[in-house]
């Protein structure tokens, strides 16, 4: 069966899980076969198994018999690159250990700083017409905003690299050009940053003691730089959605039973940012999931469907707040180095937003709302919401805006054993934000 960019992916999965069993053989662009691994079990031995199922990706068949063409749209996201995410073993340990040590040096408080900032600045673009859409104006925005920062980045490069980011995940047409912008991009701050080094990603990762060659640090930034922006979109889109409709999670949290970080596992468990991760390489015949794979076959890894899988979850109505056994930061030694910058962002993000602006609701019925889907992930696309301009919004977000230039805004977001003491007062503990809805 082909993978479509389909309107229901849930739907297929369970009819490819319900014809097939835990293991589906599915076409990709240009009629490619592969495995989609949709059982929670058969997921985890793949990730845990790098000796049966390589990440290297010259090991695909198709590769070695000629049959994906250069400007194939599955290019950005599995052809071969000098990256952790290809690699096993020594080398492996090796790039990944740079990127962890990478990330290791901002903390979660210097995070927040920086997340609080660009809000109210986004915010400000908006707040004084008392509408938007929560994901062209928001969800895609704010990520690429502090990521492009942590990674060394000036302010103004940013938000430039939103549709590009986007475009080469979707594995539409114009991805490969897409990723030849962020790449470029990529190569010029590198060259930057050997020269005037900094507290970021870049300049870690070019002093860091594995030697990185300079190739090998553009694709670990423009691999941190896609996974960090594409997650966290989409966890914020589907957080929002769920804050905007779902009746029952509102009472849940205005009775202080549930904080926004079980909101955020129980998104990840029901609408993981990633659905489907591409991929793992056969690295000898072997069964799963009663499916004979063989040497040099594609398998993805459809997190959508494991995190639903019946014998793992057969009462979807349960709650799974407090639950972090979801897949969607991956398991095993490919499991996402970068998991609690994104959780950062979004718990911030939403919670600094429903602060500023308390009283947003949706402008249409929830079954008007419409998704956008592709062969990797799904998000709402759109969220369009009216609201009270309030003063406290417009004040703090216009001050955002005056001084968001000469915010040293890098400095903030580094260890507290990395960087200088401030005399700057602390930043006020921010209220539980649900809270918010008690009030109305």
């Amino acid at each position: 069966m082909r993978l479509p960019e389909a309107d229901d992916p849930a739907r297929l999965y369970e009819q490819l899980r319900e014809q097939y069993g835990p293991v589906a053989p599915v076409l990709l662009h240009g009629d490619l076969p592969a495995w989609l691994v949709l059982g929670y079990r058969e997921n985890l031995d793949v990730m845990r198994t790098p000796s049966l199922y390589s990440r290297d990706s010259r090991r695909w068949s198709a590769f070695q018999k000629g049959e994906v063409p250069a400007d194939s749209p599955l290019m950005p996201t599995v052809g071969w690159q000098p990256l952790c995410v290809f690699t096993d073993g020594e080398e492996h340990a090796r790039l990944r250990g740079a990127v962890v040590d990478g990330l290791a040096q901002f903390n979660r408080h210097g995070m927040r700083r920086y997340v609080t900032h660009y809000t109210h600045q986004l915010v400000q673009r908006f707040a004084a017409s008392g509408k938007a859409d929560l994901v062209r104006d928001y969800a895609e925005q704010l990520p690429m905003l502090v990521v492009s920062r942590l990674l060394g980045m000036a302010p103004d490069e940013g938000p430039a690299l939103v549709e590009p980011t986007l475009d080469l995940m979707r594995g539409s047409e114009t991805a490969a050009a897409s990723n030849q912008t962020v790449t470029e991009v990529l190569h010029d701050l590198v060259r930057r940053k050997k020269t005037t080094p900094g507290n970021d990603l870049a300049s870690r990762l070019i002093a860091h003691e594995s030697t990185l060659s300079d190739t090998e640090i553009v694709e670990h930034l423009r691999l941190v730089l896609v996974a960090a922006h594409q997650n966290t979109v989409n966890l914020i889109a589907h957080t929002l959605r769920m804050l905007l409709t779902d009746s029952r999670f509102r009472g849940r949290l205005s009775g202080g039973r549930m904080t926004l970080p079980d909101a955020l596992e129980q998104v990840m468990w029901d609408s993981p940012p990633i659905g489907v991760v591409p991929g793992r390489w056969a690295t000898g015949n072997t069964v799963l999931g009663g499916q004979h794979i063989k040497t040099g076959d594609m398998l993805l890894l459809c997190i959508a469907a494991a995190n639903v899988d019946p014998e793992q979850r057969p009462h979807l109505t349960v709650p799974m707040h407090g639950n972090r056994s979801h897949l969607a930061l991956s398991a095993g030694p490919h499991e996402c180095p970068g998991g609690d910058i994104g959780r950062a962002i979004a718990d911030t993000g939403i919670d600094e937003l429903m602060a500023l602006l308390p009283d947003m609701r949706l402008t249409i019925t929830e079954d008007e709302l419409s998704t956008t889907s592709d062969w990797l992930a799904r998000r709402p696309s759109a969220l369009p919401v009216t609201f009270t301009p309030s003063r406290s919004a417009l004040a703090g977000a216009a001050r955002a805006e005056v001084t968001g230039a000469a915010q040293p805004l890098p400095e903030a977001a580094v260890s507290s054993h990395e960087k200088k003491p401030s005399s700057a007062p602390a930043a006020a503990k921010p209220r539980p934000w649900w809270k918010l809805f008690s009030r109305r």
